[in-house]
C-alpha cells in the first residue's frame, strides 16, 4: 500500500470527472483532464508517484501511451530518473521490440526502444488507469525482453470491477502493483 494520505486521495478523486456514455453507451469514462488542469492536484499526483519510484528503487520509468506519458514524464523529472515511452506499433523510429496482446475485441501491439533499457535498470511502469491489465502485462513482457528488471507498476486509478489486477498478477512475478485510487 502506498503512503499517499487520505487527503491526497480525496483531492485526486475530486478532480476526476465521470463522463457517461463515453466512448460508447453504457460506459462511464473516468476523465483525468480536470486533475491535470489543477496544478495542486497534478503536483500531488506527481509527488505520490515519484515517491513510489524512489521507494521501489526504480532507475527508469516506462510510460504507457498516451495518458501514461502525461503522468510519467513529470514523475521521472521529479524522481531524477529516465523516462522511456512505450508506444503503439509504428510510432517509434528505428529498431524496436514489439509485443502484441489481446483486447476485449481484437488485439493490439506496443513497442519500445530496447537500447533505452539496460540490464541493471529497474523499471517502474506508470499509467493513468489499470482496467483489464492487457497493456500493462504486455509492457512487462517488453521490459523483460529488453533485459531490464521490473520494479513495479503504479497507476493513478484502478478499475477494480474489471479484474486487471488478477490478470496482471502472474506477469508481475512478485513486483508491486500500486494504485493511488481504486474504484
Amino acid at each position: 500500500m502506498t503512503s499517499t494520505t487520505e487527503s491526497t486521495r480525496e483531492l485526486l478523486l475530486s478532480r476526476i470527472r465521470d463522463v457517461a456514455d463515453y466512448p460508447k453507451p453504457g460506459v462511464v469514462f473516468k476523465d483525468i483532464t480536470p486533475l491535470l488542469a489543477d496544478p495542486a492536484a497534478f503536483a500531488a499526483l506527481t509527488d505520490a508517484l515519484a515517491e513510489l519510484c524512489v521507494r521501489h528503487g526504480a532507475t527508469k520509468i516506462v510510460g504507457l501511451e498516451a495518458r501514461g506519458f502525461i503522468l510519467a514524464a513529470p514523475v521521472a523529472v521529479r524522481a531524477g530518473i529516465g523516462f522511456v515511452p512505450v508506444r503503439k506499433a509504428g510510432k517509434l523510429p528505428g529498431a524496436t521490440l514489439s509485443q502484441s496482446y489481446e483486447l476485449e475485441y481484437g488485439s493490439a501491439e506496443i513497442e519500445i526502444h530496447a537500447e533505452d533499457l539496460e540490464a541493471e535498470d529497474r523499471i517502474m511502469v506508470i499509467d493513468d488507469v489499470l482496467a483489464t491489465g492487457g497493456t500493462a502485462e504486455a509492457s512487462l513482457e517488453l521490459i523483460r525482453r529488453a533485459g531490464a528488471q521490473v520494479a513495479g507498476v503504479s497507476v493513478l486509478m484502478e478499475l477494480g470491477f474489471l479484474a486487471g489486477r488478477a490478470r496482471l498478477e502472474p506477469a508481475l512475478r512478485g513486483a508491486p502493483l500500486e494504485a493511488l485510487i481504486t474504484v
